[in-house]
This record gives C-alpha cells, structure tokens and sequence, in this order.
C-alpha cells in the first residue's frame, strides 16, 4: 500500500489537473461561441452560391469551352487530398476522426490504382498520417499563428491548391474536415471541391430551392463562371475552416468536461484510500501504546 506522503501528493496532483481542465472547458466554451457564430454566418453565403454556381453550370454542361475548374482535366488519375486538423491536442476525437477518414480514402484510392497527395493543414494530422503515408505528403500549412481563422488563411491554401491545378500536379481535389453539429456531435465530412460539384452528386452543398425560376446572367456564364469558381473553391475552403474551428472547441469543451468529472472521481477514491490507510496507521500506534502499558 503507497505512502501517506505519496498519496498527499497524489491526490493534490489530480487537484492541479482538474484545475487545468476545468479553466481549459471554459476557455473552449467562450471560444466556441464565437466560433459557432462564425460556421453558422458561413453557412448562408456558401449555400446560395453553390446554388448559383449549379444555375450557372447547366447552362455550360457539355460545352468544350467550360473552365477546367468545373470539369476537370477529364482524368482521374491524381487526388490531392486537403486534410484541415488542429494545431493542438486536447480535444477528444475531433483530429483523429478527421484522420480515419482521409486514411480510408487514400487506401481506397490507392487500391484503384491512382496516385495520392497529401496537404495537410494543422499539425496534428501531418503527424498522423506521416506514420503511413509521410511519402504522399506534399506539404503542411501552419495555421498556429492564426489567432482566428479568417478567409486570408483560406485563400492562401486555395491560390496553392489553383496553381498545383494550373500545373497538371493533380487531376481531382478533396477537401476533409469536421462539420460542426453540436457540441457533442462534429461529423468527418469529405467534401470534392476540385472539378467543383455544383451541378449535383452526393458531395454538393445543397442550395435553396429556386422553384423554378429562370435567371439571365450579365455578362455571359462564361466570364462569370471565371471568376467565380475560384471564389467558390476560397469559400468552400473557408467554410470548411470554420466548421474545423467550432467543431475543435466544441470536441476541447467536452473533453475537458469529462476529464475534469474524472478527475473529481479519482480524488473521491483516493481520498477514501488515504482515509483509511491513516486510519489504520493510527489503530495500529493506539495498539502498540496500549500493549506496551499493559506490558508495563
């Protein structure tokens, strides 16, 4: 059985730990709510964009002149893969469920024959997916210095990602991240933004319904579309950095909360064991004194 001394040291070890945890769930929640705000800003923009993109799209469906960011490069040979994580740890799941799906993704890729690149974005996931895959990994955009993600960090990585397009270094582009839900509930999305899906398929955003109407467009789609894939593939991104942003304080918040009930759990029970085994150091002292008066 440990010491009385170790365990006074023990237990105000876990004291300082929950004190840790406990300001660190606080911090997340402050933190969180103005993320949240942020995500659910974004939502609005994004969507009636993609609805316009989708308007605009159909016009150009089967047209040679279309722009490659809408069609592709017409293989499917390449995938780079933009896997957005956290700087830091401490929150549960939430790099680790972003991990397990990029890992799925590129086994699935790879056992098709195609050629994977990696960029990751936060720390955490380069250092996991460079235990399996560090061969696929391009390059690791630093986002430590970001106080706040703003739509200048998301520009950055969709001007990289436009001029590796432009330079035929990738054929088809995704971007994986955690959709925030609630504070309990982030779900690994995988999102295709490279040909952008705006006409349809599983991976689209889901835009309002426009009941039927018919737009015309000044100028032509055509030079619309120029300038507005590029956008829509910053925004995308940009989205997809914001949900990242909620969803890492949200999963930080909960972990912290559990981590501070157990630690609350573990000073009970080692509380208790140092009770008893002060207790039982003081029957014994009391049993000795008492022997040695009745021996005298």
């Amino acid at each position: 059985m440990p010491s009385l001394k170790s365990l006074r040291v023990r237990i105000n070890s876990v004291k300082s730990t929950q004190k840790i945890t406990k300001a660190m769930k606080m911090v997340a929640a402050s933190k969180l709510r103005r993320a949240q705000e942020a995500a659910e800003a974004a939502r609005p923009y994004a969507e009636r964009m993609a609805s316009i993109m989708a308007s605009l799209s159909a016009a150009q469906t089967g047209s040679d002149t279309a722009p490659k960011l809408m069609i592709g490069t017409g293989k499917d040979q390449v995938h780079l893969l933009i896997v957005a994580t956290a700087e830091r740890g401490l929150c549960g799941a939430f790099n680790s469920s972003i991990v397990k799906l990029a890992r799925r993704k590129v086994e699935e890729l790879t056992a098709a024959g195609k050629t994977v690149k990696i960029l990751c974005v936060g720390k955490k996931g380069r250092d996991q997916l460079r235990r399996d895959h560090a061969s696929k990994i391009i390059d690791t955009v630093d986002l430590s210095k970001a106080k706040r993600v703003g739509f200048a960090e998301a520009q950055e990585i969709a001007d990289r990602a436009l001029a590796m397009f432009e330079a035929g270094e990738f054929d088809v582009a995704h971007v994986f991240y955690n959709n925030f839900k609630s504070v309990i509930s982030q779900v690994p999305t995988v999102q295709q933004i490279i040909p952008a899906m705006v006409a349809g398929g599983d991976t689209a955003v889901a835009g309002p319904d426009l009941n039927g109407a018919i737009y015309e467009f000044e100028p032509d789609e055509e030079t619309i579309l120029d300038q507005l894939l590029p956008r829509n593939l910053s925004m995308q991104i940009y989205r997809a950095l914001l949900e990242n942003a909620a969803s890492e304080q949200g999963a930080r918040m909960s972990a912290m909360d559990n981590a501070t009930r157990n630690a609350g759990e573990m000073i009970k029970k080692l509380t208790t064991v140092y009770n008893r085994s002060r207790q039982a150091q003081i029957t014994k002292e009391l049993i000795e004194i008492i022997s040695g008066a009745e021996a005298v």
